[in-house]
């Protein structure tokens, strides 16, 4: 493994442009063509910040680079620096190598996330288009927070994406994607309130969807995102308990719920 140290010196007046900024454009092309954020901090002032990316090898950086700069999204980005004006000082990076040997232990690296196949009363599908998968719609979700139970964070990630709230009814599959270490968990429910409102930097486009079986591929380009929501279409539920531990404690347990009226 190698690592690459991005530093930005920024003036504190840019910090949320350019946190949007990185958010919209840099992360998305570097995770679609392989890379993985170890993290992104800045200082106590403001005045700088150091994002920590990690490749498997120096060709694989390289590789990935090459890509990018012929991305369109790479293209977007140069024009929106030019809207933007500038938004950092001054930038340098520098590679790191692991002092881990191949028989040290090494602490696993996953990320779990929520989706939901939600209804209205007419039985569409709610689908959203995000800024940085804007070839494909899917079902709206995004990843789990640290405490967060499972349940709480697929409600948490459709209210933020979409502007809706929702009544759960049960889990209806969960998928792995091996290369970039993400666990996705499908939640299926139906709509409760709200209206459809689009997250600003996140989400382009929220809409209920008269979706089946044949006119799929109209919306949902991905393979990996058309699998769950047909799976989520006629689903098979499965049980979900979230706990604490040293003592034992339920938190909740969350099994197949239908809506009161």
């Amino acid at each position: 493994m190698i690592y690459r140290r991005k530093t930005y010196k920024i003036k504190p007046e840019k910090l949320e442009a350019f946190n949007a900024f990185f958010h919209n454009y840099l992360y998305p092309n570097q995770m679609k063509y392989g890379a993985k954020l170890v993290g992104r901090w800045v200082t106590e002032t403001e005045d700088e910040i150091v994002a920590l990316w990690e490749y498997t090898s120096m060709e694989q950086y390289e590789e990935i680079e090459s890509h990018i700069k012929k991305s369109e999204l790479h293209q977007k980005a140069k024009e929106k620096r030019i809207e933007l004006g500038e938004l950092f000082v001054e930038s340098h990076q520098d590679f790191l190598y692991s002092t881990v040997t191949p028989f040290s232990y090494h602490p696993p690296k996953h990320v779990v996330a929520v989706t939901g196949f939600i209804t209205n009363e007419q039985g569409e599908v709610l689908l959203v288009r995000n800024d940085h998968r804007s070839d494909t719609m899917e079902m709206p979700g995004g990843q789990v927070e640290e405490g967060e139970t499972l349940e709480q964070a697929i409600h948490r990630e459709i209210l933020e994406e979409t502007g809706i709230s929702v009544i759960l009814i049960g889990i209806t599959g969960i998928y792995q994607n091996i290369t970039n270490g993400v666990l996705c968990v499908v939640f299926r429910g139906e709509f409760l309130s709200g209206e459809l409102t689009p997250a600003e930097g996140e989400t382009i486009e929220v809409i209920f969807a008269p979706l089946t079986k044949e006119n799929i591929n109209q919306f949902i380009t991905r393979p990996n995102f058309q699998s769950r929501t047909l799976d989520a279409m006629e689903p098979s539920y499965i049980p979900y308990d979230a706990c604490t531990i040293l003592p034992f404690e339920l938190v909740s347990r969350f099994e197949v719920k239908r809506k009161e009226y």
